[in-house]
């Protein structure tokens, strides 16, 4: 067999083979400062397994603990792969710049880092100070998804980077963050903006990413606000600063101004309800449950404050074939009734008419009256219109009211003279006062019965005032915004439960309360005769005369003006009723010989006089059963 042997051609095309192969191995070798930066990523990598080995699998990532500075986009693409998983391709296109768009009521930037809403200013509104209305700036809001992954890892969206576009849909603007696994495997954030709109479209959707997320593990989100203040009086503005939510159902709730951390099931809506401002988180599909919490930031009445109250919500997100899908809306804007109404989704829940039939009155009397006063007269002018129409309304039950003490103070001659009678027998006095009150038409019951009447208008009305937007920064007088207190003398120094300064509306409201108490409890003393062994009824309501106006004054101190407004004209307006049916249309000879005649005539009992005569008089013969016995 012949033996082969290598000629020199043969010799010569390995060399060259191996020529090339060996320059093409050295144009190809890292740089110093690629080799260096390997170095780094390998030393980083061993740091993070050191301190994870006492730990469970699971780890935390944050796109800004894997950013490579001076690197190839190829090396720093590996370095990522080895610790950031599906979410590399993201990771390495990170950029924390914010992305500006404008509506016709909303200023907004969104933020690359998270790819949420890191500013939202109200266009249209200002604050007690004339600056700017910010629902959301300076990182006083927050908003997480939380999940595992497939490979044993927890992800929070704040920390990781979103790539934003913006386009049109027809009028509508379309914010898109996209963080992304590859161009075709992401999770969105999309916002849809309408003109002169304050809810907008929101929605959270993964695509390809059902091999990524961890379906056994839950998917939560979690969102806080740090409420800023907006009003002069930061107790007035607390007062009415919390959580409002709604069930599946429509059935509404709120938290109150308390601190509070409570479990919700089936939520339709969350909403961080400020005093005339609300941010607020809607979904088509009910979050199976909730976590609401909710703390007071003011130490100190006496001190500014930037922050009221801090909110958080967390809910968990149900997966769909392993994918993140929720359609959702945002509301950030005010708390004016004729605007959360239009959105027909219960919002008109977040303005505070007052439960039952206050609500129902300050819904649809109250703000429909005021509407069309308002409508026509400035704003001041218009509370006075209303107070006016009001007490018109309700004069003749004041009438009622009246008539029944002049009756009764008419008859306490008798009444004294019966109970004189009948000193050792107080039953027996009881029972033939209550004969005489009953035939004359007299009874205590006729002058309460017109007083309960009123109550509801009375709390109707104060529910109705601090709610009412239209009174925002609306003067009148001397008073520049009648949705808070006026101001006619600052203090050097803070007074608790009153304030550092001097409101003159309450101060009126007090001293026409405190006429109109003298007036109407002068009456009622004289009308009811000390009984005894039961309180001087005459000492306590001569109490009540000076501390009902006291009262009122601190309590008021901080409120809105036009509240004060409104009792001080009321109160004037019930003195002047009182003295016009005291001195012009009662006349007390007249109803004293009015009452003679009622005593004459036989007086038919109704079922409950019935039953309470009855019950007297087996009480009497028992009585007298047990005295014959001793």
């Amino acid at each position: 067999m012949e033996e082969k042997k290598l000629d020199l051609n043969s010799i010569i095309g390995f060399v060259l083979i191996f020529g090339i192969l060996a320059y093409m191995l050295w144009q190809n070798q890292p740089t110093p400062e690629e080799l260096e930066a390997q170095e780094k990523a390998k030393q980083e990598q061993l740091a993070v397994e050191n301190n994870t080995a006492s730990q469970a699998d699971t780890k935390v990532v944050s796109a800004d603990d894997f950013k490579i500075e001076g690197v190839s986009d190829s090396l720093q693409l590996i370095a990522l792969q080895n610790k950031f998983g599906a979410f590399a391709y993201a990771a390495s296109q990170a950029s924390d710049k914010e992305t500006l768009v404008e509506t016709d009521v909303f200023t907004l930037k969104f933020n690359n880092k998270g790819g949420y809403l890191s500013e939202l200013k109200l266009k249209k509104f200002v604050n007690y100070d004339s600056l700017p209305i910010y629902l959301i700036k300076n990182k006083n809001s927050g908003f997480n998804i939380n999940f595992g992954t497939t490979d044993s890892r927890i992800l929070n969206t704040k920390d990781l980077y979103f790539v934003p576009s913006v386009t049109k849909n027809g009028e509508n603007t379309i914010v898109s963050m996209k963080l992304k696994v590859s161009e075709s495997k992401f999770l969105e954030y999309r916002y849809e903006l309408k003109p002169n709109d304050y809810m907008m479209d929101f929605t959270v959707r993964s695509q390809g990413l059902a091999d990524v997320i961890n379906g056994s593990q839950a998917v939560n989100l979690d969102w806080s606000l740090k409420g800023y203040r907006h009003a002069k009086s930061i107790s007035y503005e607390n007062r009415y600063t919390d959580i409002h939510y709604e069930y599946e159902g429509g059935k509404a709730n709120y938290t109150g101004a308390r601190d509070t951390d409570e479990d919700l099931e089936d939520v339709t809506w969350i909403g961080y309800k400020q005093h005339f401002f609300s941010s607020v988180l809607l979904t088509d599909a009910p979050f199976k449950t909730a976590q609401i919490k909710s703390e007071n930031l003011v130490d100190d009445e006496a001190i500014d404050t930037v922050y009221t109250k801090s909110f958080d919500a967390k809910m968990p997100f149900v997966l769909q074939a392993g994918e993140i899908s929720q359609s959702m809306d945002f509301y950030f804007g005010p708390n004016d009734f004729e605007v959360v109404n239009g959105y027909d989704r219960n919002l008109d829940e977040l303005v505070p008419f007052g439960w039952g039939l206050f609500g129902w009155i300050n819904r649809y009397i109250f703000t429909p009256l005021f509407a069309f006063l308002a409508g026509f007269l400035p704003y001041g002018i218009a509370i006075i219109a209303m107070t006016v129409l009001i007490k018109l309304m309700l004069s003749f039950v004041q009438y009622k009211q009246f008539l029944s003490q002049a009756k009764l103070k008419i008859l306490k001659p008798e009444l004294d003279a019966i109970r004189e009678k009948h000193k050792d027998n107080k039953m027996k006095a009881q029972q033939e006062t209550m004969a005489l009150q009953t035939k004359a038409g007299a009874s205590p019951m006729a002058g309460c019965l017109p007083a309960l009447v009123q109550l509801p208008v009375f709390y109707a009305l104060f529910q109705f005032f601090p709610s009412a937007f239209d009174l925002r920064q609306k003067s009148f007088l001397w008073a520049d915004d009648l949705s808070s207190y006026d101001v006619i003398a600052d203090l050097p120094f803070h007074i608790p439960f009153y304030g550092n300064h001097v409101s003159l509306f309450p101060l009126l409201a007090s001293v026409a309360i405190f006429f109109y108490m003298q007036l109407t409890t002068g009456q009622q003393v004289a009308s009811q005769p000390q009984q005894e062994g039961m309180p001087d009824m005459g000492k306590m309501m001569k109490y009540m005369m000076y501390f009902s106006p006291i009262m009122m004054l601190f309590f008021f101190n901080n409120y809105a003006s036009g509240l004060s407004l409104y009792y001080f004209i009321s109160n004037l307006i019930s003195i002047g009723i009182i003295l016009v049916i005291k001195n012009f249309i009662l006349d007390e000879d007249k109803i004293h010989a009015q009452i003679q005649e009622k005593k004459k005539q036989p007086k038919k009992e109704n079922r409950f006089q019935k039953k309470m005569a009855e019950m007297m008089e087996q009480a009497e013969k028992q009585k007298q059963a047990q005295k014959g016995k001793k």
